[in-house]
């Protein structure tokens, strides 16, 4: 299948485009690596509840609440029209029905009822008493309602009622700025915690930081329940321990088919996810890094805190993924030349590196990604992430080269053109942004994440110091690292461009534009919670307060952030970052403090309405979640597998209800 005979926008729902995601290379891979990525597939789809749960207290039973509905009902599949019209009679109404599929297929997207990248709660859209309905009817005819034991119909829809219809119960998964007077964890929906405060916490030494849900019981006490599998008796299983038991056995079966050094790796993530402890943990991060050359890995564990209001605790997520050799030589040239970037960094050189180490940079093809990662997905990776490991044995940068592909290929020009200045800014960004966008996420992970180091004095690491901003203040790093030597002469030298003027407007006209579109995304509130839309509006902001790089413009009502000098952005990128490495080096909280509240944060509301309003005119998506390819195993006799082959399901419902167990009920749907 060619890309122009593929099917890559497969629907719209609400503002989110769904795509499918493509695998080119796979058949060409041996028999070997395709049976090590189907076993590492089953392993990721294994874990994929441990993130539901961490994500909301009622997102499994939303899952399973709604899936039940659906397919007892058959309202699945591209008939599902036709089943309604056969419940009409039983006073189902098919606007109720459409509602429902278009709340589950959010939820789909978002792992709950929390949009992943605004944090705030979708709400059904129908009436209570017909949604109850539909629920009693579904029952009737088999659905197994998740009701706790005891509890009857009626009670389950009465406790889910305000999760389902009332916006202001549990609003947001993670709320890093709540109005005064609240609480940080109180204000935060996620399920990382139960009961506690940060007042709590004062005193409280965790064991069990990065992989533990803290819960505060009724006599005051804190306890860590640790999420891991259990260990020959000696270590107890602990949350979600048959999630990760089965991970686990997954892991252990795909280990054969590994490399030696990938076999190391693995070994090492199934003893921190049997015993939970913080040294096994590390141990599998230096294994991890030391594998730089099988051809197939995985990420799999508790990896990134920006879901912790406090950026402690990981949430689950898994990317299965083989190597990009077509791919690879744009990536590779920034690790191999980390150095000579590490030695021009505009940073005091305290904060610099003398010696770069262990820094290797593949790009791939992403087969699956669940929990944190999918189906809204990253398009570059950089770990491990304490700064200590990254100082001592280096760090793996991955760029999805997949995902970077789908994206392109399925967004629409008219987004582009609605926010570009003129023609010119148009034309720039039609021809150059695709190769603008691989440099600076290349960049970003490789020379960005894997650059500078802890001031001498600095007790601990730096995300200890710097809490709830964190993350917003390295992934503000990481850009403007990328940002800093987008039109070097060094890219010309290493053969990566051409034209440094040309590049380096085009990427400070499309980064400058995406911190302004992005708000429409935020449809309520005043305030950024995502970390990563932090950095883009704290930067551009920064620049517009400090520089002569970028004017604010109107025309028809209309209003454009323009650049209008690049090489002052330029030179402000450099300001900047020199800055936000001290904070992060220094562990200097106030600083970043000050940094986001008074750039990164806060936005004016009639500005993001009228960004909002020209995306409606338009009927333009604002984010992409995606369908991930499958893997279909063939045994023989024996029980062996003899093939393993990749299919595309090019459907989100259909995909999810595989995953979930439910698709064989209604395949004939489909």
């Amino acid at each position: 299948m060619t890309n122009d005979e593929r099917r890559w926008l497969l629907e719209r729902v609400d503002d989110a485009a769904v795509v499918q995601l493509y695998a080119d290379g796979f058949e060409r891979l041996a028999l070997r690596e395709r049976t090590l990525l189907w076993h590492l597939c089953q392993a990721a789809l294994a874990g994929r509840d441990v993130y539901l749960d961490q994500r909301y207290r009622h997102a499994l039973e939303l899952r399973d609440l709604f899936e039940e509905v659906l397919v007892a009902l058959r309202c699945v599949g591209p008939r599902w029209e036709k089943a309604v019209e056969k419940l009409e009679t039983d006073g189902v109404a098919k606007a109720t029905v459409a509602e429902v599929r278009r709340y589950a297929k959010l939820c789909w997207l978002h792992s709950g009822p929390h949009h992943h990248l605004t944090s705030r709660k979708f709400v059904l859209g129908c009436a209570r008493g017909a949604f109850e309905e539909l629920v009693r009817l579904a029952e009737a005819r088999g659905a197994q309602l998740p009701k706790s034991e005891g509890e009857t119909t009626a009670a389950l829809l009465e406790r889910l009622a305000p999760v389902l219809f009332d916006p202001d119960h549990d609003p947001l998964c993670t709320c890093k700025t709540p109005e005064p007077g609240r609480d940080l964890l109180a204000a935060s929906s996620n399920h990382h915690y139960r009961g506690v405060t940060m007042k709590d916490l004062v005193g409280f030494k965790e064991r069990y930081g990065l992989n533990s849900r803290l819960v505060k019981h009724a006599d005051g006490r804190l306890e860590e329940e640790v999420y891991r599998a259990g260990f020959d008796g000696v270590v107890p299983p602990g949350r979600c321990a048959k999630q990760l038991a089965d991970v686990v056995r997954h892991l252990e079966a795909a280990i054969p088919f590994a490399t030696a050094t990938m076999a190391s790796s693995l070994r090492a993530l199934i003893h921190w996810l049997r015993t939970g402890e913080e040294a096994a943990f590390r141990e599998y991060c230096v294994a991890w890094v030391a594998d730089q050359d099988s051809p197939v890995d995985t990420i799999q564990g508790f990896v990134e805190t920006y879901m912790d209001a406090r950026g402690v605790k990981g949430a689950w997520e898994s990317l299965v993924y083989f190597d990009d050799p077509d791919k690879m030589h744009q990536i590779r040239q920034f690790a191999t030349h980390a150095q000579w970037f590490e030695d021009r960094m505009p940073y005091a050189d305290a904060y610099k590196k003398p010696v770069v180490k262990g820094i290797s940079a593949k790009a791939i093809q992403v087969v699956l990604e669940t929990g944190d990662s999918g189906p809204i997905t990253p398009i570059g990776i950089n770990l491990p992430n304490p700064q200590d490991l990254r100082e001592r044995y280096g760090s793996k940068s991955v760029s999805l080269g997949n995902v970077v592909e789908a994206y392109e290929k399925a967004s629409p020009a008219a987004s582009r053109r609605e926010f570009c200045w003129d023609d010119a800014e148009f034309e720039r960004a039609k021809k150059w942004k695709p190769l603008c966008d691989a440099l600076t996420t290349n960049m970003h992970e490789v020379i960005g994440h894997a650059s500078g180091r802890s001031a001498e004095h600095l007790f601990g690491d730096p995300a200890d110091h710097i809490k709830e901003y964190y993350s917003s203040l390295e992934e503000a790093r990481a850009d403007l690292v990328a940002l800093s030597f987008i039109g070097d002469l060094k890219l010309v030298e290493l053969g990566l461009i051409e034209d440094t003027d040309v590049v380096e407007r085009t990427e400070y006209e499309g980064y400058t534009r995406a911190a302004l579109t992005q708000l429409n995304r935020v449809k309520v509130g005043t305030h950024l919670e995502e970390d990563h839309m932090r950095n883009r509006q704290m930067v551009v902001r920064w620049l517009t307060a400090n520089t002569r790089a970028i004017e604010v413009r109107r025309r028809d009502g209309k209003t454009y952030w323009c650049v209008v000098d690049p090489k002052a952005w330029r030179q402000g990128a450099r300001d900047l970052l020199s800055e936000v490495q001290r904070i992060k080096s220094e562990g200097d909280y106030s600083a970043a403090r000050r940094l986001f509240e008074e750039h990164g944060i806060a936005f004016e509301p009639e500005l993001r309405d009228e960004i909002v309003a020209r995306f409606k005119m338009l009927d333009l998506p604002a984010y992409t979640g995606f369908v991930q390819p499958r893997l279909r195993a063939t045994r023989g006799a024996d029980g062996v597998i003899q093939d393993v082959a990749i299919e595309y399901p090019c459907d989100l419902e259909r995909q999810m209800l595989e995953w979930s167990g439910r698709l064989e009920r209604v395949a004939d749907c489909f």
